[in-house]
């Protein structure tokens, strides 16, 4: 480790943030890990369920004087944490290397990314709206306001730390809402970066307080069944997603779930190659492929395949693998050794039903948790790879012949977050716009995540939307209210 990671590690806090104080908790501490070495960088505060109920405490007391707070007011702190992220840019993208393992070109796109969210709802916050008008009977005059949801506990996922930490605070704060949140155990480091710089934008006591801990359910679930908590923000798994919501259940309460998904990747016979196969790098290996939006299933049209396979195959064969921070790395790490071993199950399950390895397909000797970059063709359609979520580096192609089988396909999973097409067929994409069954759609692009756009899924990827305009009504109540008619 440099004298640059060890001067940042230094100053980065390791303990809760519980009522605008930083505290280390009665539960010890535990490891965060740099998933390239294996070396522990940092030792965090470790919470049991009492700063759990501490941390809900001190949301609540601060939410009435919170929810009555200007926007305009809630709208500046959010853009000064801005500010600081940009101003703090260098140091965050490295944590975020460090401790997660992505390249540091990468990280430094996703501070760009998650800053975002906090400039994009510092606009919002001002634009909360409602409606007044004659009621149709004419018999009274209907106001419709909104208003916080109130205390809210977000649950953020290990694999952008940054971009999902912003993507639910800066709603939740602009919409007048208090927020105990939860980051993972892998990499909760970042997020204590964040609220580092939320505390010093100007951010009141108790609006914001952080848990970080290895016991996730025995903290978490006694807020989620406290009466006093209004919303749940989990981004994670579709499997503990339905747990959260079966506990959620008793008190009704409110929910946004960013869950599990099988992205398809179909190229038509029509597609720029070109395009296709810079958009399938993008998709699948963004984020060394942890991403729930990245290309899981990839299908080309007989015409194309091979050709498209030679193509993509030349590139990934091309690609750098080593300690993020490296100069001209391309795939880092995986997160730890379950992802790899996972990775490494599933590339063996298509292997041993007939699937072809055109490069890749193995992990890494040293003490990192690397996996190669894969390219698997005849994939067949019963294999695992193409069923399950891969979360790592492996493009997996199997070929279809016609649009409706093609569309089939996408459409055969439980989930539905993005789907990704190629084609030159203007008509054709208007079609699948309309037939492939996701949330979001990327048509001949590869990348498709933007603040400014409503992030979410259908079936079993989950509910609400996160970004966008649709973000922030997931922290608002909406009430109706009715007046007499002034001219009766």
């Amino acid at each position: 480790m440099t004298g640059t990671e060890h001067e940042l590690l230094a100053g980065v806090p390791t303990d809760l943030f519980v009522a605008g104080r930083w505290m280390r908790g009665s539960g010890g501490t535990f490891p965060v890990h740099d998933p390239a070495t294996g070396a522990v960088i940092a030792e965090v505060a470790d919470a049991e369920p009492a700063e759990g109920g501490a941390a809900l405490d001190a949301a609540v007391d601060a939410a009435r004087a919170w929810a009555r707070t200007p926007a305009r007011h809630r709208a500046e702190i959010l853009r000064r944490t801005f500010d600081l992220v940009q101003e703090h840019a260098d140091d965050l993208a490295l944590l975020m290397t460090l401790e997660m393992g992505k390249p540091l070109h990468e990280a430094r796109g996703e501070v760009g990314y998650g800053g975002e969210f906090l400039r994009w709802f510092s606009e919002e916050a001002v634009r909360i709206d409602g409606r007044y008008g004659a009621s149709p009977e004419g018999n009274g005059q209907m106001v419709v306001t909104h208003r916080p949801v109130g205390p809210s506990l977000l649950i953020t996922p290990w694999n952008f730390p940054l971009a999902m930490a912003t993507r639910k605070i800066a709603p939740a704060l602009a919409a007048g809402c208090t927020v105990v949140i939860k980051p993972p155990a892998l990499t909760p480091l970042t997020t204590l970066m964040l609220t580092r710089l939320l505390e010093q934008a100007g951010v009141p006591e108790g609006v914001v307080n952080v848990v970080t801990t290895t016991k996730s359910g025995a903290v978490c679930g006694p807020l989620i069944t406290d009466p006093r908590l209004r919303k749940l923000s989990f981004t994670g798994s579709t499997e503990v997603g339905v747990r959260l919501l079966e506990q959620a259940a008793g008190g009704v309460l409110r929910t946004s779930m960013e869950l599990g998904g099988n992205a398809p990747f179909l190229v038509f016979d029509d597609a720029d190659l070109d395009a296709a196969v810079d958009g399938a790098l993008a998709a699948k290996f963004r984020n060394i492929g942890q991403a729930c939006t990245a290309a899981n299933r990839f299908y080309v049209h007989e015409a194309v395949a091979e050709e498209f396979s030679r193509r993509v195959t030349e590139r990934v064969a091309a690609l750098r693998v080593g300690r993020g921070t490296d100069d001209g790395v391309d795939i880092g790490p995986l997160i730890d050794r379950k992802a790899v071993d996972s990775v490494a199950a599933l590339v063996d399950d298509a292997v041993g039903r007939g699937a072809r390895v055109r490069t890749g397909g193995s992990s890494g000797d040293g003490p990192g948790t690397f996996y190669a970059p894969t390219v698997l063709t005849d994939v067949p359609p019963d294999a695992e790879v193409m069923r399950q979520e891969i979360f790592g580096p492996v493009l997996a192609i199997t070929t279809f012949s016609s649009e409706e089988e093609a569309v089939e396909l996408a459409n055969a999973t439980p989930y539905g977050l993005v789907g990704y097409a190629y084609t030159r067929d203007t008509r054709r994409g208007q079609r699948l716009i309309d037939e492939i069954d996701t949330g979001m759609m990327g048509l001949n692009v590869g990348v498709v995540s933007n603040a400014a756009a409503p992030f979410g899924g259908v079936k079993q990827s989950g509910l609400g939307r996160e970004g966008s305009h649709e973000g922030i009504q997931e922290y608002l109540e909406t009430k109706y209210t009715l007046m007499p008619n002034p001219y009766a």
